[in-house]
């Protein structure tokens, strides 16, 4: 045979290859085609819309009209009911989320043990959070904490005698309703922080303790230092969380007492779908966007220093 005719020989069998590929890219893309029309049609088409209409004044029954960062500055510089609910969600994040964290991370100690029907026990403090962020829960917790002539709280402190507050009036502890809400919600973390326990070899607490360190020293210098990867995971998923919290404020104070639980993504959907601007809401929007982006780069960068891996000690 020729050069020309194994050449020929050889370009029919890449084409008939290829066109064989052709076909099973063309299969693929058809069983990704409903992802990837959710993707571009309710996430990608949205975020896009938002980003244009943050700069626009926009309520949904006019047409949009372009503003500049007519609607930043006044965000940042006119509207005080904003920065209300900056103040309330920043106090809610930097003490909700650390609550949650500590609340987990002890059940799980707990829970790492072998003791009788411990696999019910995990399921009974992790079902909380699946059904923490309902409208039951929300409803039961306002329930929990109500006024002056009802609510759990209040009939446990008139049985023994002290005076009833009404909590969801007070601005002093309006909030805190709602932070003692996120701590109860503590399952997913602690199902987290009990895996990372799981692994921690048992031969280091047996050596320490052959060593003579008590409860405390192994906790401080083996489980502490091998659970950071974990508590890293856990403190970036729920300080996000934290930063998106809605529905507890929105079913339990709706923002009251004076705004002191107005969440900011409470007052973005205020703005949104009761006043129906738009415009403004989407630049709310996308100012949280930064903050989160922010601080979630923050933990990152901040990881270097405290992160432990046992392959190469602290991250690099």
């Amino acid at each position: 045979m020729s050069n020309f005719a194994q050449l020929q020989s050889i370009f029919k069998r890449k084409g008939k290859a290829s066109r064989a590929e052709r076909r099973n890219n063309l299969m693929g893309y058809l069983f990704l085609s409903p992802w990837l029309i959710g993707f571009f049609v309710f996430t990608l088409l949205p975020i896009v819309a938002s980003l244009v209409l943050a700069f626009t004044d926009y309520d949904l029954f006019t047409p949009p009209q372009w503003t500049g960062l007519a609607n930043f500055q006044r965000m940042l510089f006119e509207d005080r009911r904003y920065w209300r609910a900056v103040k309330a969600t920043f106090y809610y994040v930097f003490t909700a989320v650390p609550l949650r964290l500590l609340v987990a991370l002890g059940v799980a100690m707990v829970l790492n043990r072998d003791y009788k029907m411990i696999s019910l026990y995990r399921a009974a403090y992790y079902a909380p959070s699946i059904v923490g962020g309902s409208v039951a829960v929300a409803v039961m917790w306002r329930q929990v904490w109500g006024g002056r002539n009802v609510g759990l709280i209040n009939f446990i402190l008139q049985a023994l005698g002290l005076p009833v507050v009404n909590f969801l009036a007070n601005p002093r502890t309006a909030i805190w309703t709602l932070i003692t809400l996120a701590a109860w919600q503590f399952g997913s973390p602690m199902l987290i922080f009990l895996a990372g326990l799981k692994q921690i070899p048992i031969e280091l607490y047996e050596a320490s303790a052959i060593d003579g360190a008590g409860r405390w020293g192994k906790f401080t210098k083996i489980t502490l230092p091998l659970l950071t990867p974990v508590i890293f995971f856990n403190l970036v998923m729920q300080m996000i969380s934290g930063f998106l919290a809605f529905t507890q404020a929105y079913l339990i104070t709706a923002g009251r007492p004076l705004d002191t639980t107005l969440f900011y993504a409470l007052y973005l959907y205020l703005r949104a779908f009761e006043i129906h601007e738009m415009g403004y809401s989407s630049a709310m929007a996308w100012v949280l966007l930064l903050v989160i982006a922010f601080f979630t780069a923050l933990v990152f960068r901040s990881s270097s220093t405290w992160v432990y891996y046992e392959s190469g000690g602290i991250e690099k």
